[in-house]
């Protein structure tokens, strides 16, 4: 029973190291990816600021101001996504947008976070990070036309509401136990069982729901 245990727990360590490892590769992406948003950007700036003097020497302040409106355009994909009202969710979700976005999955968000929460931000990072990842990787699994993640983060009374719609490829989905079966790898199973542990150890409540091309998950999360 003894070595049982042991090796269960070595077992255990392996999945955690590794899923933390794959949490630190996936951060590296995403930032690198708004890193490069914001290269981008800076390149183009002198060519901008040419094309206004050039405008403005000839007196078409019309074709300026027209030219301004498309520069605010550009600048709201680079500039910060969501602003919550809560740093560490801001970093997470924005990171997250930024990943699906470089994907071409649009991601409708609506997130209004207190300042201080009781939940850890370690524990709301694990849980948005892993609800990200699920819904963009059934994502990708459709035509880009189809592809869409809705995120809606609120307080609801004393407790924090989170919701992540995505459409998917498949069907309804079946049951095993409190999870929904999936096609994917070890890591995603341990990634789901996470937040489930979370929740469960915050007192919070936990939803899926699977429906024909849709799939949601649901949590409430104690504040007091």
């Amino acid at each position: 029973m003894e070595i049982h245990m042991k090796f269960l727990s070595r077992k255990i360590d392996k999945q955690l190291a590794s899923y933390q490892q794959e949490l630190i590769e996936t951060h590296y992406q995403e930032v690198d990816n708004m890193y490069q948003q914001m290269r981008g950007w800076r390149h183009d700036y002198r060519n901008h600021i040419q094309t206004m003097k050039a405008y403005a020497a000839s007196g078409d302040w019309d074709a300026i101001r027209q030219y301004l409106d498309l520069l605010d355009e550009d600048l709201t994909t680079v500039d910060t996504v969501i602003k919550t009202g809560n740093p560490m969710t801001d970093a997470i979700l924005n990171s997250k947008i930024s990943l699906a976005k470089s994907k071409n999955i649009p991601v409708v968000a609506d997130a209004h976070i207190p300042l201080k929460l009781r939940s850890s931000e370690l524990d709301l990072c694990c849980i948005i990070g892993n609800l990200f990842d699920n819904a963009i990787e059934a994502s990708l699994k459709l035509p880009e036309k189809e592809r869409m993640i809705r995120v809606y983060m609120d307080m609801k009374n004393t407790q924090l509401y989170i919701s992540f719609t995505n459409f998917t490829a498949q069907g309804k989905l079946k049951k095993q136990g409190n999870l929904f079966r999936s096609t994917k790898g070890e890591g995603h199973g341990f990634g789901l069982v996470r937040i489930d542990a979370i929740v469960e150890r915050l007192d919070g409540y936990i939803s899926r729901n699977s429906e024909e091309g849709a799939f949601t998950t649901e949590i409430l999360l104690p504040q007091i």
